[in-house]
């Protein structure tokens, strides 16, 4: 009977260590969507040249989170889209702040 037990232990922890891999997929894939569309809203109004170095940032923090999911690294892949989208929404409030100041909305 011990060793049926152990048996069980063991498959549920192949099964969470297996949930834990899949999860951090997903946690990656919902940060980096949204920090893509984030980045592309902020292309959208100019933060190219209105937000270079929030957006340019922003692009290169996605473009790592990609090479870090690649590679199987979830967890640092979900925190370089994480940033990614946070240095976009920078852009997109300075560029909305730059058409704004210019009497455009």
């Amino acid at each position: 009977m011990r060793s049926l037990g152990r048996v069980v232990l063991a498959v549920g922890a192949a099964a969470g260590l297996a949930a834990l891999t899949g999860c951090g997929g997903v946690y990656y894939s919902i940060e980096a969507t949204s920090a893509s569309s984030r980045l592309e809203e902020a292309r959208v109004l100019g933060a190219e040249t209105l937000a270079p170095y929030e957006y340019y940032y922003a692009k290169e923090h996605l473009d790592q989170a990609q090479i870090e999911a690649s590679e199987a690294s979830y967890s640092d892949a979900a925190n370089y889209a994480e940033t990614a989208e946070e240095y976009a929404s920078k852009a997109i409030e300075l560029s909305q702040a730059a058409h704004h100041a210019a009497g455009r909305q």
